[in-house]
């Protein structure tokens, strides 16, 4: 039973013209899928629906051809044509009770239109705004094309309608949206009747609101979503613009959806915001509507969630991350386990999917994105198979994972782990600058863990080969982790760089066990994610006198992916890290490190005192292939499979490894594929 503490967040609350069943609001969110993978978008949809969410949306609904952004895949709704697709989506949303609402989007100024060719549309004649920078400048609407626009708000509603959505979300938040580019004076310096004032730069949304009421009528609500703020200055639409624009439409819309600033902004990873960070831009606001708000502030915790509620904050908790991370939240909390919530770790891993137009993935929750195409439940494992027990050697996140849904499908498991605390690569990187929340992959897990009676752990149990083959186990998973190369290998040197032995040089892993350099330190970044910035942190912290050289443009180039880089520079720029963009490292002589341009080869020596290697990683795969060269040994040993997984297998990101721990508790003894496809996709169908 739940907690009567937290009977306010299950209060039906009405929106227009409809009831939602609580106050758990997932807010729009992108995932790679869109109109590529339509069915995977929907099943996924359809977990958080089962999982007890009232109001579930979709992502950026593109609502006309002549404003796309493209490579970014998001959904479309561009004719009719686009109809079943989402009709599917609605069905499947809706399928436990949920409201389903879907996002509607025209991008304007940042819809280059690479795919349509069309000349992109914009209050005003400015250069396009995408993360690219592509050189496309943006023709000022006339009033013919603001009349036509507001037409085809209109048939997009119809066609949203037809589709059985619910909701209808306005977007015009993060920059990304038309309404926030007519909203504010940096995008919008017309003179005309749509321009100036803030009475006239709203004349637009006020426009599209009443046309698409009287196109929908009652049978839909309208949601506005704006940024709380644009801080970008005197121009931006601030704060205190937002509030009064609240408070001179307080009724126009059905709900306020309220969110900050940019994207990067508003869905700041754990390293730089914490949970309920946009508390205090949203605080008040509910006093100038008599419509309900929804905001956000990657909410994990129900008793933030209920003191939101309580303060007059909020009427809805908005969620996109938390949603991912645990999509049957909701129902944990109602039916009072809250110690089994996944809850988000703030890494925006989730945000790769989008970003790079892969696939979803999430660090914390395996199974998003491969409801539909590999038909993994996020709640429910496949029943055993004919063996009965496995032996995982490594407790970092793939051996956790594996462990925790081995167990869920009723096999007996064994852990042995080396070290005198699990966790493996989390335990250590979560005692870093900014990565604590991190450590909710192993919490979660290991908590788990404690619940299930059929798994053993034994910690300080370094095993070898002969030792695996005398225990009997049917099944041996080797989840032994990686480590950090101290020779330079990565991308820039594909052989050992040149090294002068008078020179100190330490790895990442050299940092997490406490060993540290001091004095003037050279930090070498050809890994291009977290660790080479979070490294450079905590060695300036220490007092350390840090250059950071990295071949890339950006300082943790890719973590522009997770949304992240501009603050990890901010971070180190205000730390006294010297970061030096577009060098490697040539050659470490005894001196110093000797330094190289990656498009003139000039060389430059940077006198230090020690090196710091943030390079590649190496498998740590020996006991796999000790007992890869006893196979002839399995049979009389009772072992039926030997597997290696996660960065033993091959290093990556810990979502990589949790995914890997997963999908090896699922196929165990599953029968093989052979040569078909481990999963469904769904083609582009020939025109007629």
């Amino acid at each position: 039973m739940r907690d009567p503490r937290y009977d306010i967040l299950f209060q039906p609350m009405r929106i227009g013209p409809l009831t939602a069943r609580n106050r758990f609001y997932q807010v729009p969110h992108c995932n790679g899928g869109g109109y590529r993978d339509p069915s995977a978008v929907a099943e996924m949809r359809a977990a958080k629906a089962e999982g007890g969410w009232g109001v579930i949306f979709t992502e950026q609904t593109e609502m006309h051809h002549s404003s796309e952004i493209t490579p970014f895949i998001e959904l479309r709704l561009w004719e009719d044509q686009d109809i079943p697709a989402l009709a599917r989506m609605s069905e499947r949303m809706k399928s436990h009770g949920a409201l389903a609402g879907i996002q509607l989007a025209y991008s304007g100024i940042n819809g280059p239109n690479l795919y349509t060719k069309e000349v992109p549309l914009a209050p005003t004649a400015l250069p396009i705004r995408t993360f690219t920078n592509d050189p496309v400048t943006a023709r000022a609407m006339d009033r013919e094309d603001i009349r036509n626009l507001r037409r085809w708000f209109v048939n997009a509603a119809k066609r949203s309608r037809t589709a059985g959505f619910d909701l209808i979300c306005l977007y015009g938040a993060h920059g990304f949206g038309i309404f926030q580019h007519f909203l504010s004076r940096a995008t919008n310096q017309r003179s005309d009747e749509y321009g100036g004032s803030l009475e006239n730069r709203a004349r637009f949304v006020r426009e599209v609101i009443a046309d698409m009421r009287d196109a929908v009528g009652e049978t839909m609500a309208l949601t506005l979503r704006l940024s709380l703020d644009e801080t970008i200055g005197d121009l931006g639409f601030s704060n205190a613009e937002v509030r009064d624009f609240i408070e001179m439409h307080g009724d126009l819309p059905d709900l306020w959806d309220l969110a900050q600033g940019t994207w990067e902004e508003c869905s700041g990873p754990s390293r730089f915001k914490e949970e309920a960070a946009q508390e205090d831009l949203v605080r008040g606001i509910r006093a100038l509507t008599s419509k309900p708000v929804v905001g956000v502030g990657r909410f994990t915790s129900p008793d933030v969630m209920v003191r939101m509620i309580r303060s007059g904050t909020l009427d809805f908790i908005g969620c996109a991350r938390p949603s991912i991370a645990d999509p049957f939240l909701p129902k944990k909390v109602e039916e009072g386990r809250i110690e089994d919530i996944r809850e988000c770790i703030g890494c925006n891993i989730c945000i790769t999917g989008d970003m790079t137009q892969g696939m979803g993935r999430c660090t914390q929750n395996p199974t998003w994105m491969e409801e539909w195409r590999r038909g993994w439940h996020p709640e429910r494992m496949n029943p055993k198979g004919e063996s009965g027990n496995v032996l995982i050697v490594g407790s970092g996140p793939a051996g956790l994972e594996a462990a925790r849904a081995l167990s869920l499908r009723g096999y007996d498991v064994a852990i042995a782990e080396a070290r005198d605390e699990i966790g493996g690569r989390v335990t250590r990187e979560r005692r870093l600058p900014g990565l604590s929340a991190w450590g909710r992959v192993v919490d979660y897990r290991a908590h788990q863990l404690s619940q299930r009676p059929n798994i053993e752990t034994y910690l300080a149990s370094e095993l070898d080969a002969a030792q695996i083959l005398d225990f009997g186990f049917q099944n041996v998973c080797i989840a032994t982790g990686a480590r950090w190369r101290g020779d330079g290998v990565a991308r820039q040197h594909v052989v050992p760089m040149a090294m002068d032995p008078g020179l100190a040089v330490f790895t990442p892993d050299d940092l997490m066990q406490g060993r540290l350099p001091s004095g003037r330190v050279v930090l070498f970044d050809d890994d291009h994610y977290y660790m080479g910035g979070v490294l450079a942190e905590l060695l300036a912290s220490k007092g350390c006198e840090v250059t950071l050289v990295t071949p890339a443009p950006y300082v943790s180039d890719w973590s522009r992916n997770t949304l992240e880089q501009h603050a990890v520079h901010v971070r180190l720029a205000g730390a006294g890290v010297r970061i030096l963009l577009n060098r490697g490292v040539a050659a470490l002589r005894g001196d110093g490190a000797e330094t190289n341009c990656t498009y003139t080869d000039t060389r430059e020596v940077i006198p230090c005192d020690a090196v710091v290697l943030v390079t590649a990683q190496a498998a740590e795969d020996a006991l796999y292939r000790d007992l890869l060269a006893r196979r002839t040994d399995w049979a009389d040993a009772g072992i039926r499979s030997v597997k290696v997984i996660g960065d033993a297998n091959a290093p990556g990101p810990i979502a990589w490894a949790t995914f890997a721990g997963h999908r090896y508790a699922r196929e165990l003894d599953m029968p093989e594929l052979g040569d078909a496809m481990p999963f469904r996709r769904e083609v582009t169908a020939l025109a007629r």
